[in-house]
């Protein structure tokens, strides 16, 4: 490089730019030379370590990493821990003969007041009807925080913390121990693997202009999560004036303890993910609500799988997990977080609804949803424009930046739904002029729609009606609409109603395993919210509410784990296993009109592969009758079953396994429903055998008969014994069932299965298991 030569002093702004510009050219081509760091988690053997170190700490920093490596360690659900590092350096790591697995830490995403009613609770009856209910059980929460200061947190006349809780509540910006209280019991937060991300990736390092390094909650969506699944009575509660009432979690007296574990437009790093597990567990929850998800629609085996990994620990601990199914329906096996020993919840629909219409100049009106609350059209026609007329995909999806001022001032936008978020087209409509818009579901969404606090006038409609005011468009010379808001409406039929988004069966890892195990209300739910935002979590929406209103699998998680504390407090002794199958069980099939509950999206029958057992119903989940359990052993025999090894099976357990020698089926984990799988290449008679094993929580004498409803013709389910007797020494009883079906005469369902069931019934019980029949090609 040649000499920099100056006639006389150089100017001091021009000097400071040529030598800020060489000094970043130097340090990119020393950066470039630099292998490349990520996060990783390593799975230890921790029998392995020699006595010589006081601490697995110690261990790792001495053998594995240095210590400014490494981001946390794990010692309660799994073993190990996680550091950024390069390939040479991981792949040296892995040599180590105490290591059992390696995976790169991955980005997960969300799975974004008269709930509790619905589900079957009232005020002075049941599961509430005790002063201090569900007082004594703490639920965690996995998610991106809370905002202390609601309503829905407040201590008034709750009695002394658990004496068995280790939490802290952690301090950081704006979130001090003060925070915490009586009921809001411990906050704590998981950044170093977002951090390290950031450092390492495209992600931004946390900003504290929009973000908290603490447990407090920028994004709403943690807030939400948590007040649904354990929020205090608050009274006249209501966003902009929709669902006006109160607002309750569906176990208000239960303790919360959040981790705030996803950050605000970052996601949820499995590392961080993993340290909750191990924090949680510590610190003594008896409930975990982890609303988040693979972002990418791949299912990974389970010793790959984070979530799979620390909920196994969380659950062999006796800690139920209830984990939302994912928002990828209503596409076929969509559904996440399959991990058996996890509870998978769906979302359906409650009795609830804020219709809107669209009346087009021609005359006709069309329904659709919103939660708009500002200034109202009046009644005034203005004209109507579709940009996807352009026949440029980002057009008709009102994308940033896609829309022409001159086409859309001073008139109602009809967009597409998908690819943004539906309240950011709203604001694009509105920078472009755009008075209105019609939001309009595509053929995947078909007639499932979600309520949003849209900045602008905005109707929401179905693919049918999207598809009649586009037709109406450019068939008309001067065509025109307007808007009309209906406000809320209750007692809506049909309710539930399954949610187009949420995701379906079958299991793409296991197919012997139903999920998702049950759905619960998802949408359009009322919640607290974050002040740090406004409804639509926009940056530029400066409205403030106290309560919002959220659709998603997201939401449907916190009412099973509302409910789970509930049962637990009901039933101290019961296991996960036995608290999920009385979930299950007893779930209903049927909506408020006592017909089959229909698929938003088809307006058709819904599946055992759509909503799994049905849809939660605690009132009856509290007294089930019989439970189906599952031991550690159990979960074990399942994951030899499945062809784990024992050092695969280890990465899970923590401990070696030993597999029995005769090879266990995947079919009979005592699971509270039957998928039989045969073969497609069989051309006669198939036959599927499965073992279960019933526990009786009911009265100690009772007599159990079978009821089944074949999944079709020409298909037989047996069952032996078809009587079921329990006494005080006897409480638990196993039975065979076993289903024989001619593959040549089968005709499958538009889902390619059929679905029948079994049920016990003692006269005042009665519990239900699916039967799901499907054929698989051979390996």
């Amino acid at each position: 490089m040649g000499k920099l030569v100056w006639k006389s002093t150089p100017p001091p702004l021009l000097f400071t730019v040529i030598l800020a510009i060489l000094l970043s050219q130097t340090l990119f081509a020393y950066a470039s030379d630099q292998p490349s760091k990520k996060t990783f988690i390593f799975r230890v053997d921790s029998q392995s370590k020699p006595s010589i170190f006081p601490t697995h700490y110690h261990w790792y920093t001495s053998e594995f990493t240095d210590q400014h490596r490494i981001l946390h360690v794990y010692d309660t659900v799994f073993h190990g821990f996680s550091a950024v590092l390069t390939d040479d350096q991981v792949a040296s790591i892995s040599q180590h003969p105490s290591v059992l697995a390696v995976f790169e830490d991955r980005r997960r995403q969300l799975h974004t007041t008269r709930s509790p009613q619905f589900l079957g609770l009232r005020n002075q009856r049941g599961l509430w009807s005790e002063s201090d209910y569900g007082s004594d059980v703490i639920i965690g929460v996995f998610d991106t925080g809370v905002w202390p200061e609601r309503r829905s947190f407040s201590d008034l006349n709750l009695g002394p913390i658990p004496s068995r809780w280790k939490g802290v509540c952690e301090r950081g910006a704006r979130f001090s121990p003060r925070s915490c209280n009586k009921k809001l019991i411990g906050a704590r937060y998981f950044s170093k693997g977002h951090e390290a991300g950031a450092s390492s990736g495209p992600l931004n390092p946390i900003n504290e202009t929009i973000e908290f390094r603490s447990p407090r909650d920028a994004d709403g969506h943690g807030t939400h999560t948590a007040s649904t699944a354990a929020g205090r009575y608050a009274f006249q509660a209501n966003m902009s004036g929709y669902a006006s009432g109160i607002a309750k979690g569906v176990a208000p007296k239960a303790r919360l303890a959040v981790y705030k574990v996803c950050w605000k437009n970052a996601g949820c790093f499995d590392s961080d993910i993993l340290a909750a597990f191990d924090a949680a567990v510590n610190d003594g929850v008896d409930v975990i609500s982890i609303s988040i998800g693979g972002g990418d629609g791949i299912a990974s085996p389970y010793y790959l799988d984070p979530i799979a990994i620390g909920s196994y620990g969380a659950v062999s601990r006796g800690v139920f997990v209830s984990s939302s199914a994912g928002n990828d329906g209503p596409s076929g096996m969509s559904v996440t977080n399959l991990a058996p020993w996890l509870t998978t919840v769906g979302a359906g629909t409650i009795d609830r609804d804020f219709p809107s219409e669209v009346i087009l100049g021609n005359g006709k009106t069309l329904s659709g949803v919103s939660l708009y609350a500002g200034a109202p059209l009046r009644g005034k026609m203005y004209q109507l424009v579709y940009p996807g007329k352009s026949g440029v995909l980002s057009d008709s999806l009102c994308m940033e930046n896609s829309l022409d001022p001159r086409l859309v001032r001073g008139k109602i936008v009809v967009c597409d739904r998908g690819s943004s978020p539906r309240v950011a087209k709203g604001l694009v409509v509105k920078k472009a002029g755009g008075v209105g818009m019609i939001l309009a579901n595509g053929i995947s969404n078909g007639e499932g729609l979600v309520g949003d606090a849209h900045l602008i006038p905005t109707c929401a409609v179905g693919a049918d009606e999207g598809d009649i005011i586009k037709s109406y468009i450019s068939s008309t010379a001067n065509p025109t609409a307007t808007l009309e808001f209906k406000g809320t409406i209750l007692g809506i039929k049909p309710a539930p109603v399954l949610a187009s988004f949420s995701a379906r069966g079958p299991n793409g890892l296991n197919p012997e395993i139903l999920k998702p195990d049950l759905i619960a209300p998802g949408v359009n739910i009322l919640a607290a919210w974050t002040d740090a935002v406004g409804p639509t979590g926009l940056d530029s929406d400066s409205r403030r509410t106290e309560f919002n209103i959220l659709s998603g699998t997201s939401m449907a998680a916190p009412h099973v784990s509302g409910a789970a504390a509930l049962l637990k407090s009901a039933h101290p002794d019961w296991s996960p296993a036995a608290i999920r199958s009385a979930m299950m069980t007893t779930a209903t099939i049927l909506d408020n009109r006592n017909q089959p509950m229909i698929d938003e999206a088809t307006g058709n029958a819904s599946t055992p592969y759509d909503f799994g057992a049905g849809h939660l119903n605690l009132g009856l989940a509290m007294d089930p009758g019989l439970v189906y359990d599952i031991t550690n052993n159990d979960y074990v025999d399942f994951l030899c079953a499945i062809g784990y090894g024992p050092k695969v099976i280890q990465v899970i357990t923590r401990s070696p396994a030993n597999c029995p020698a005769r090879k266990p089926l995947p079919e009979n984990l005592n699971y509270p429903s039957l998928v039989a799988m045969f073969p497609a290449s069989s051309r006669g008679s198939s036959t599927k055998m499965f073992i279960r094993t019933v526990t009786n929580v009911g009265p100690a004498n009772s007599v159990y008969t079978v009821r089944v409803q074949a999944p079709a013709t020409g298909v037989t389910v047996s069952v032996r014994p078809s009587r079921l007797v329990f006494t005080e020494s006897v409480k638990k009883r196993s039975y065979v069932v076993t289903v024989t079906g001619d593959t040549r005469n089968l005709k499958m369902g538009p889902s390619g299965a059929l679905f029948g069931s079994l049920s016990w019934t003692d006269g005042k019980h009665v519990v239900r298991s699916p039967i799901v029949l499907t054929q698989i090609e051979p390996l």
